[in-house]
């Protein structure tokens, strides 16, 4: 498990974990899915990539969960290949822990995007680029949820990586 703390934002205590599945997800091109987000709230104003995923439901299981985020988020099935990791952030701002459990998944059968979630809507569009390309974009972000974000993202996709190679 990677443990990383938000050195971002002033810590002002943890009222709640989310147990969330997030999926590297591969299609027959070998290229993997992002949505690209556009957010304006208190996180700032921003565009970055983030690997699809959300909450498991209390009544799934985190496998459930990455099969069914996927499907709403980039509109395909999956199966799962392997699981990747785990990674604990904190985001100070909303005193919130998360436990994200990564997975490595194959594309199926496409279906279609049914976004169902509040945090959804931050979802621009789903951007299907090489695993290069996305540590090259993740590697380089700057700015107060960009860093977060590539805390978390960055050793996963590092990870993944050596598992599609």
């Amino acid at each position: 498990m990677i443990n990383l703390k938000d050195e971002v934002f002033p810590f002002n205590g943890v009222t709640h974990t989310r147990v969330i599945a997030r999926g590297i997800v591969i299609n027959k091109d070998n290229k993997i899915a992002f949505c690209r987000i556009y957010r304006h709230d208190d996180f700032g104003h921003c565009s970055y990539l983030e690997t699809p995923g959300g909450g498991v439901e209390s009544n799934e299981t985190i496998e459930e969960a990455i099969v069914r985020e996927i499907d709403e988020e980039v509109g395909v099935k999956v199966e799962i290949i392997s699981k990747i990791g785990v990674v604990s952030d904190y985001y100070n701002l909303i005193k919130r822990h998360n436990e994200n459990h990564y997975y490595l998944t194959r594309v199926i059968e496409d279906t279609k995007v049914h976004h169902v979630s509040k945090g959804d809507t931050y979802i621009d569009h789903i951007e299907w680029i090489t695993i290069e390309e996305a540590i090259e974009e993740v590697s380089n972000y700057e700015g107060k949820i960009q860093t977060l974000i590539r805390n978390r993202e960055l050793p996963i996709l590092l990870e993944a990586k050596k598992l599609i190679k």
